[in-house]
């Protein structure tokens, strides 16, 4: 039954059912993340403390270098087993879930030892100085040295979950623990609480992760018999196929993600000249404009199983008028969103902090940013597209065009000629030409999956 299921949903179901099945619980587990991200942002805020929302800040591009490691193994495996379901080899479907889950386990503890170690070099790196070191060093204790393993593992798990078309579980167990983080903020934070200040919104968020992977183990235990998600330690032993397919797919998205954080790193290291309200104003900006990020990629991960197992089965019709169909719900979105933000960006600032200052760097930082939602979420669509196909090469492509490229270079270019102000354009200028870009590669693809069936790679992989 849950196999006529998982066959009629990726086979019969109609494109905007079958799509809007798969999107919406990933969309709306994307904007509780969002809230969960802001949350910290918003609470912290509240304090009326610049530093204290910088160490937030600060620490950002550390947590984000967590995704390096969740899409190594969680975009990598599910690719890998949503391609083997369309092909009907679910001893492949079950081992790569084993792979990912143990590989992602022990990255984790590895990241918090070594973070851990190198801490005073790391924090000098973030761009932390004598104001900010001691607010950033104690969010990170809860964050990443007691929380990146955790904080990895959900992630990885809601993929692994994700990829056999049960996006509502999935995001489910991502949901129960944003919205726990939610609920604690306050109350370790703000001073009726603990008045634990940035610290406390560290801890808030590495007991909101140990929640969500106890659900995912729940979970795994109550549909045991049912799912093809594997935990067993056996079935996690490499294989050169196995290997090859997750890495294929799962080391592009890495490095894409490492490329961010060093983006990050560069863009906070340029604005910490400009003072602690510049800092605070920069991460409201950049958190405020995550929410249509975050729905675009919401719905690219959602989509994904989708496009993974119909390429895996061949049907390169239905792939294709998948695609289309995501593409324009996603750009109308964010079309949308790009407007509203660019008249209200000094009010939604002041939604977060009521620093006079913060408010007028917010305000012109967050207009320049969502200049790029449209082309961002072009973007997104054919990473995720090309994640899907097992087509790594050209996510790996997009990744080194639009960080090495483009945007830390116009980072440096822009902030030259228009200081500060500039360093917020760097992202809009990148997204323009990768939109175009994504088009064009996409076209091609289309073309060439019509004219020889589809590049059934996942199956020359098995030979």
């Amino acid at each position: 039954m849950e196999d006529m299921r998982k066959t009629e949903l990726f086979e019969r179901m109609s494109i905007p059912k079958a799509v809007l099945t798969l999107s919406i619980p990933t969309v709306l587990s994307s904007l509780v993340m969002v809230l969960y991200n802001l949350a910290d942002t918003y609470f912290v805020g509240m304090l009326q403390d610049p530093i204290q929302n910088s160490a937030v800040t600060l620490a950002a591009p550390v947590l984000l270098a967590f995704n390096a490691v969740n899409n190594l193994f969680g975009v990598g495996s599910s690719s890998m087993m949503s391609r083997a379901l369309g092909a009907k080899d679910y001893d492949t479907v079950r081992r790569s879930s084993a792979f990912g889950f143990y590989c992602a386990l022990i990255c984790g503890v590895l990241f918090s030892i070594l973070t851990t170690i190198f801490r005073p070099s790391l924090l000098g790196l973030l761009g932390a100085d004598g104001s900010t070191t001691r607010a950033t060093m104690e969010y990170m204790r809860w964050t990443v040295t007691c929380g990146a393993a955790p904080a990895i593992l959900n992630v990885v798990m809601a993929y692994l979950v994700r990829a056999e078309g049960a996006t509502l579980h999935a995001s489910i167990g991502t949901m129960s623990g944003c919205a726990l983080n939610i609920v604690l903020d306050p109350i370790f934070i703000l001073p009726w609480g603990l008045n634990m200040g940035a610290a406390g919104a560290g801890l808030a968020t590495f007991l909101s992760n140990c929640f969500a992977c106890l659900y995912f183990f729940v979970l795994l235990f109550v549909r045991r018999g049912r799912t093809y998600v594997c935990v067993q330690p056996a079935m996690a032993r490499p294989r050169k196929e196995l290997v090859k397919g997750v890495f294929g797919v799962g080391v592009p998205a890495s490095i894409q993600n490492l490329l961010n954080v060093t983006g990050m790193t560069v863009l906070n290291n340029f604005t910490a000249v400009f003072g602690p309200d510049a800092i605070a104003a920069m991460g409201i900006s950049y958190k405020i404009n995550m929410i249509p990020m975050y729905i675009a990629l919401g719905v690219s991960q959602g989509l994904m199983p989708l496009v993974s197992y119909n390429y895996g089965s061949g049907n390169c019709g239905r792939l294709k008028k998948a695609v289309i169909f995501a593409e324009k719900i996603s750009l109308a979105f964010s079309t949308a969103v790009a407007v509203f933000y660019f008249f209200a960006s000094g009010t939604l600032v002041g939604l977060f902090m009521k620093t006079e200052a913060v408010v007028a760097y917010g305000s012109r930082f967050l207009r320049r940013m969502c200049v790029a939602q449209p082309f961002l979420c072009v973007d997104f669509l054919a990473v995720g597209v090309f994640q899907a196909c097992g087509l790594g090469q050209y996510s790996l492509l997009f990744a080194v065009l639009r960080k090495i490229v483009l945007e830390i270079p116009a980072l440096y270019i822009l902030n030259y000629f228009f200081p500060l102000y500039g360093l917020a354009c760097a992202q809009a200028t990148a997204e323009v030409v990768l939109a175009v870009a994504a088009v064009v590669i996409l076209m091609r693809l289309f073309r060439r999956m019509s004219a020889e069936g589809t590049p059934l790679q996942y199956r020359r992989e098995k030979k």
